[in-house]
């Protein structure tokens, strides 16, 4: 019996209600939109606090190959030399 009422096609909803759309559905909207400014607002807030650049202005000896440069490029005049030892402790 219960097989019987789930395979049922309950029948398109009619009438002159159906489709409308509530005043609710207007105020979601309106909250998701001031949300959305005020995040947008806070963002640009952050994003004008940031440097122009994120490089060290004087970066350190062991910091000339970093995330900025081509992989596999070897710096002038080093051409031929081993790789710098780790310094001891």
């Amino acid at each position: 019996m219960m097989l019987v009422l789930l395979a049922q096609n309950p029948g398109t909803p009619t009438g002159p209600e159906f489709g409308k759309a509530s005043p609710l559905g207007l105020l979601v909207i309106l909250v998701l939109l001031v949300g959305t400014a005020l995040l947008v607002r806070s963002m640009n807030k952050h994003l004008k606090g940031l440097p122009e650049t994120f490089e060290p202005e004087h970066p350190e000896p062991d910091q000339q190959a970093d995330e900025g440069t081509d992989p596999g490029v070897i710096p002038n005049g080093t051409e031929g030399s081993d790789p710098p030892k780790p310094a001891s402790t």
